[in-house]
């Protein structure tokens, strides 16, 4: 059996890992401004993940949602004394797909209605429901399609009060990246977030704050959508929740009332998966991870923002995205094959680092030292 090629692949083998660095089957350091796609937020193998996780493994592993999960209440509470929702409720699964699928659901579920409006640039997810509200047509399955979601242009506060004059009545809900990460680390104003909120409790639709990438502390606040100052009905999450276990949520606000069967998971909240979420909570309470991404995120995007040739710096924290002229569109490659620097990146042209919230200033140096080199053309040594 081959395994389907969905992914274009570096041809780099990561054989270990620790902190902001891994290291491939040769020996070779690199270090990790992407962490695996934003998912690492403690630092690869960090030793209170591996022994929360190993201790717990060594106990029981899983057991299903038919049983009480002493962990769960432990997560939900810590969780909401982190991130400021001490009254949400918890629903655990297992991604972001899956986060956002039961979102817009749940939504549904309270207003009895179809219509979700969501933004150009947008990226909730592959699943059913969650691809229908992303804006790729390419892939969208023909199954998947629907006349249920609403795209308008990301940050136009005119044409979405537009939108609720025409169509107020039918919307469940909006949903909103705080910060789009496919989309080129898009930052929705605090002001158009305010709009939805004010938007949506004037129609009784549920605003609904995709935090999958940009939430858990990566912007120096826990939610994203928290500099706004308003409260979202329900928040996404999942990437940086298990520094690499599976799982994902969502946190609800009091006013959506469960009834039993209303959502359901078979892996969601399972014991290794709490037991990771709660390491991540606890290492990020301990070592003030937020006023470091804070910091750190703030130093990166000031550097940054001195190099002339970059079209633009957006994001915040350590959420952060360099648009590049098409002539230095080389500039994402040459960083891991010469530099041995992860990065990510979104189409066409812009970089996206998105490192573990720990990361120092030392290792900021050490990308915007590869960086500039890279600008001014003056590294030629190919280390791969």
């Amino acid at each position: 059996m081959k395994l389907f090629d969905v992914y274009p692949l570096n041809d780099i083998e990561i054989t270990k890992a620790l902190g902001s660095n891994v290291w491939d089957e040769k020996g070779n350091q690199y270090l990790d401004l992407y962490g695996g796609h934003a998912v690492i937020s403690i630092g690869h193998t960090h030793p209170h993940y591996v022994k929360r996780l190993t201790d717990q493994l060594s106990k029981v592993g899983f057991y299903s949602n038919s049983v009480k999960i002493p962990l769960q209440v432990q997560l939900a509470e810590k969780l909401g004394k982190l991130s400021g929702k001490v009254d949400y409720q918890l629903f655990l699964c297992s991604s972001g797909a899956e986060a956002n699928e039961n979102a817009l659901k749940l939504a549904s579920f309270y207003n009895n209605r179809k219509k979700i409006i969501a933004f150009k640039g947008a990226f909730h997810g592959r699943t059913s429901l969650a691809v229908a509200a992303t804006d790729n047509p390419k892939i969208v399955a023909p199954v998947n399609e629907t006349d249920n979601v609403i795209f308008l242009p990301h940050n136009d506060e005119a044409t979405l009060e537009q939108a609720f004059k025409d169509h107020g009545n039918e919307i469940s809900s909006v949903i909103i990246e705080g910060i789009q990460g496919v989309g080129g680390i898009k930052v929705a104003t605090e002001s158009f977030l305010q709009k939805i909120r004010s938007l949506c409790d004037q129609y009784d639709a549920v605003f609904i704050a995709d935090s999958v990438q940009c939430g858990y502390g990566r912007s120096g606040k826990f939610y994203s959508h928290d500099y706004a100052g308003v409260d979202a009905d329900i928040y996404t999450m999942a990437k940086g929740m298990g520094n690499g276990f599976p799982i994902g949520g969502i946190s609800i606000a009091p006013k959506f009332k469960p009834w039993h069967g209303m959502l359901g998971t078979t892996f969601g909240g399972n014991h290794l998966a709490c037991a990771a979420a709660l390491a991540v909570l606890e290492v990020m309470e301990k070592d003030n991870l937020m006023q470091n991404v804070e910091e750190v995120g703030n130093y990166l995007i000031t550097e940054l923002k001195k190099f002339q040739q970059i079209k633009e710096v957006r994001g915040r924290g350590l959420m952060i995205g360099i648009e590049l002229p098409e002539e230095l569109a080389h500039v994402k490659k040459n960083l891991l094959f010469k530099h041995r620097i992860f990065t990510g990146e979104a189409k066409p042209n812009v970089i996206r680092l998105l490192p573990a919230l720990n990361l120092t200033k030392t290792h900021a140096d050490q990308f915007l030292e590869a960086f500039s080199l890279e600008l001014q053309g003056k590294f030629e040594k190919s280390l791969s």
